[in-house]
């Protein structure tokens, strides 16, 4: 009896005799299509654990250079420039709060965001309102005037007033930012 394999993948036939003259037949899968199998494997696993900790940059301007990051966002923190290093940061954000610094206590509330607004400290008076989000624009207070317009973000940039020129670019980011950040990030106030 003749057993026939359909062979994918190079391997390494050996032929082994029993004493009552049966044959059989060991294919082994090369060491080298192993170690090419493993390799892709733990490729695999350090990318994936490289995404679930991706990090935000935002850059200055049209730049995307090492040097023209403005700020770093990485698990709920918005750190200075490049750096994720606690003396770098700026913000943290909690839910629909943004404290500073590290802080989480309520006393160090910076910043409310509800319903399409950023609110001065804990409060969701209209009166404390700093910023309406309205239709990829950052106006000033509760106006949805075009003469009000602080920024518009568009195609992950950020422009000056009412205006998507290459001109008026303040900066970009390389991953989605929620649009209430960069009003904080950039607003007057």
């Amino acid at each position: 009896m003749k057993i026939i394999l359909l062979k994918t993948i190079p391997v390494r036939r050996i032929e082994c005799s029993c004493k009552n003259g049966a044959i059989f037949v060991i294919e082994l899968i090369k060491i080298s299509i192993m170690k090419k199998i493993l390799s892709i494997l733990f490729t695999f696993i350090f990318l994936a654990s490289f995404t679930s900790s991706a990090q935000t940059k935002i850059y200055k301007e049209n730049s995307s250079s090492y040097f023209d990051v403005l700020y770093t966002l990485k698990d709920n923190k918005i750190y200075r420039g490049s750096s994720t290093n606690f003396t770098d940061l700026k913000y943290t954000i909690s839910g629909n709060n943004v404290y500073n610094g590290n802080s989480t206590s309520f006393t160090e509330i910076l910043y409310t965001i509800s319903d399409n607004k950023v609110y001065r400290g804990s409060s969701t008076s209209f009166t404390n309102i700093l910023y309406t989000i309205s239709n990829g624009k950052v106006y000033k207070g509760s106006s949805t005037s075009f003469t009000d317009c602080l920024l518009t973000i568009k195609d992950r940039k950020v422009y000056h007033g009412d205006s998507n020129s290459f001109t008026n670019c303040l900066a970009n980011y390389n991953q989605e930012v929620e649009m209430a950040l960069i009003a904080i990030l950039f607003g007057p106030y």
